[in-house]
């Protein structure tokens, strides 16, 4: 398009520079032509906690927060999430197309094939407190598979970077259902090659004395959903640990630990465990609006509302919504709900939140749904680590293609002190009261 640039004066020097744009953005390079003189180090941006930064490009994930819009590699989620299995998912977000009957069959059993662990991570896991958090669990024993695994160091082969890749997603179902087991101190159970991937996940955590472990298909189903729902989310938090930890070409393994460990806040794969806590706080809808003025207040935070990218109806949420009452006529239902969607009326009424285009987002009610299956909250981050370790792979394979791609390292504005000179331990208390 013609006029596709930006023109910039620089007031200092009544320079003008032309700056090209392409899909919306100028590159940050660009603005270091722009300097006083033969010295100066040139214009930087400043953009604390990437809010207006495109750090790369991507073809994964298209999302529109203004209209709720999700789509992977193209395709809506409400569709995908309707549709597929989430195996059927992987392979899109990792292959860029959807598989045929024979790829969906061979790509379930190289996944289902790599779900078993070296022995010797069982006893490794052993080691850890029988109270450890699931989420601590997790993110050692995904970093400990690289010395398992020697060969993942060679990321430059795209057959051995493939493999690493299903084994990865073969093997953190497996690792979240030892550390739950080890939490409750039950033995480890092992996969089962024969059940799909999410009903595998159960027979691993629920799996007691039978025979043969039978999950119930609805609540097989709505994990099912709730994984494809979380498989990859553009540039968030953790997935932009896996950019940057993967750009100094560590391990897939390495990388994915730092990941998990973004993903471990709160602020991040922690919410919904929050909102759970929140709506034990409020206890009854007739608390509601009280809760609700304390939080216009400074008081209180809305866990589940509000999203960095979203300013619109989170489209996940409106699935997991649906998703809850196929549960809740399994499970009985979670009395947390009738709370929760009242606290979402009051909230979507109120000119404070309206104004604030503060929606619920997919944490508040993936919790909720979570504990009418039976995880306890522990488990609730874990849960969205499994599916989004798909993403973070995909992200990483893509990033490692990018022959734009540099090690990750931000610039910073010093704002410390100015050049000044040693001065010898035994004059120091001398110099302060003299005031120097």
């Amino acid at each position: 398009m013609p006029n596709e640039t930006l023109t910039i004066i620089d007031n200092r020097t009544e320079q003008t520079y032309s700056i090209p744009i392409s899909r919306g953005t100028i590159r940050a390079m660009d603005l270091r032509q722009i300097k006083t003189g033969p010295e100066d180090f040139g214009l930087m941006t400043y953009d604390p906690a990437f809010m207006n930064t495109a750090s790369c490009q991507s073809a994964i994930t298209y999302l529109d927060g203004d209209k709720g819009i999700l789509r992977y590699r193209g395709y809506p989620i409400e569709q995908l999430a309707e549709h597929c299995t989430f195996l059927e998912v992987a392979y899109l977000l990792l292959h860029g197309e959807l598989p045929t009957t024979e790829e969906l069959e061979n790509w379930s059993c190289e996944v289902m094939h790599h779900a078993m662990t070296h022995e010797n991570v069982k006893k490794f896991m052993d080691g850890f407190h029988h109270d450890a958090h699931p989420m601590g669990v997790l993110i050692s024993t995904v970093a400990a598979l690289s010395t398992f695994y020697p060969d993942a160091r060679n990321i430059g082969d795209p057959k051995c970077r493939r493999k690493q890749i299903i084994r990865l997603i073969g093997k953190m179902p497996t690792l979240a259902a030892y550390a739950y087991r080890h939490r409750l101190g039950l033995p480890y159970v092992y996969p089962d090659p024969d059940l799909g991937y999410t009903q595998n996940y159960m027979n691993m955590l629920w799996r007691r004395t039978e025979p043969k472990y039978a999950a119930n298909p609805v609540l097989a189903r709505a994990l099912e959903v709730l994984f494809i729902l979380h498989a990859d989310h553009e540039q968030n938090c953790s997935t932009s640990a896996m950019r940057a930890v993967g750009s100094s070409q560590a391990d897939p393994f390495a990388t994915a630990a730092a990941a998990i460990a973004a993903l471990s806040g709160p602020l991040h794969g922690g919410a919904n465990e929050e909102v759970l806590r929140m709506l034990d706080e409020i206890g009854s809808k007739d608390r509601i609006p009280a809760f609700v003025e304390q939080v216009k207040y400074g008081k209180r935070k809305l866990m589940g509302f509000g999203h960095r990218v979203y300013k619109n109806y989170d489209p996940r949420a409106r699935i997991i919504k649906r998703v809850a009452e196929e549960v809740f006529e399994v499970t009985g239902r979670n009395p947390k709900i009738d709370i929760a969607l009242d606290l979402e009326r009051i909230a979507l009424s109120d000119e404070y939140f309206i104004k604030r285009k503060l929606y619920p987002n997919v944490d508040f009610y993936s919790g909720i749904i979570y504990q009418a299956m039976g995880f306890t909250p522990d488990q609730f981050t874990v849960l969205f680590g499994i599916p989004r370790t798909v993403g973070w792979l995909a992200q990483w394979q893509e990033m490692l293609e990018d022959p734009e791609q540099k090690i990750a390292r931000p610039r910073q504005i010093y704002t410390g002190q100015d050049k000044r000179d040693f001065v010898p331990i035994t004059l120091r208390g001398q110099r302060e009261l003299a005031g120097v």
